[in-house]
């Protein structure tokens, strides 16, 4: 059997380029080499306050991004993470052995609370957990991941460990897999951050049209030097030079040699082209969707049924071993829910 890789992405904000280089691409590249169970984690987007019907559309798009970007329901499983309620009865059964101290260690709940931990929701603090009932109710061996999120398969690995130190083999333990480049796609504007959805001004979206793409890319923040190279001391220049890589897969020298005794305007040329060519495809494809929506809706639901066959007999098992089941075959004590 291929080993399964369990993947989420959130519909919080349009996708960016550094999503689907860093991310979508992968998925679509590498589903037969691995059994790929692809979500669209709605329940992780309203840990932060969400419009009910931006949300609704923005699940939809997503889902329909991951189509048109080559993610094949005949050989990928891809659904909604609201739509399959073991999701969230996994979460609380999760949280029943993790340790707050665990979760007050996690990084990225300190930079999204910022200085108002004490007024966010808990669900922004229980992120990790939701996430970890994602991956476990799958036996996942892989999670692709960038380095922000690597600590977040660390604490899944933690809680698999303690749940089955405590009730016996449950979980698969995975492991984070982390592309070696072009993980980390950073703003035009400020590249010292990752590119985010939140910042439109120096975000690329998978869904911009070419001139919007250009006019980006041509006020992407550089320096002074006048020099090519790639050097993370050019940090802007650099990322430029990282998303020519990850787009046509050159090797750096090659890749410097082709733009020896020329001006940054010619590199962000290069640049705006190659991602306006590379995204047509994709752009077309979801044009497609959007006139016919059904079938992105009715892909969605054959893969709620199939997720639930795979991920209900695992929350069984968990209920059994903690008690709030009695083993199938077996008679329940009088009271006992079944």
């Amino acid at each position: 059997m291929k080993p399964r890789v369990f993947s989420g992405i959130q519909p919080s904000g349009s996708s960016t380029l550094g999503d689907y280089l860093g991310a979508i691409r992968n998925w679509a590249r590498d589903q037969d080499r691995f059994d790929n169970i692809f979500c669209v984690v709605d329940l992780h987007a309203i840990t932060t306050p969400q419009d009910p019907a931006d949300l609704r559309q923005r699940t939809w798009e997503i889902a329909a991004i991951l189509l048109a970007a080559g993610i094949d329901p005949e050989r990928s499983l891809l659904f909604v993470q609201s739509h399959v309620r073991e999701h969230a009865v996994l979460c609380w059964l999760l949280n029943t052995v993790t340790p707050m101290g665990w979760l007050r260690r996690m990084t990225q709940f300190k930079s999204k609370s910022g200085g108002e931990q004490d007024s966010v929701g808990t669900g922004l603090f229980d992120y990790p957990v939701l996430m970890a009932a994602d991956i476990l109710a799958y036996h996942a061996k892989y999670v692709p991941v960038g380095e922000d999120q690597k600590q977040h398969v660390e604490l899944t690995r933690d809680i698999a460990e303690r749940f089955n130190s405590l009730y016996g083999e449950t979980f698969t333990v995975p492991e984070a897999m982390i592309p070696p480049v072009g993980a980390r796609i950073m703003s035009l504007d400020d590249p010292s951050r990752k590119m985010s959805k939140s910042d439109p001004g120096g975000a690329l979206f998978l869904l911009d049209d070419a001139d919007a793409i250009r006019k980006k890319v041509a006020r992407a923040v550089t320096d002074s030097l006048g020099v090519i190279r790639a050097s993370p001391e050019q940090p802007g220049l650099y990322n430029l030079l990282s998303i020519i890589r990850v787009l046509t897969g050159e090797r750096e020298e090659e890749m410097l040699a082709r733009f020896e005794g020329q001006g940054y305007r010619t590199v962000k040329d290069e640049v705006a082209e190659r991602v306006i060519e590379s995204l047509r495809p994709l752009q077309d494809r979801y044009r497609e969707f959007e006139r016919e929506p059904f079938i992105v809706d009715e892909i969605l639901r054959q893969g709620a049924e199939r997720a639930t066959e795979i991920a209900a007999p695992v929350v069984r098992t968990v209920e059994e071993r903690v008690g709030l089941r009695a083993p199938i075959g077996r008679p329940a004590a009088a009271g006992t829910p079944v």
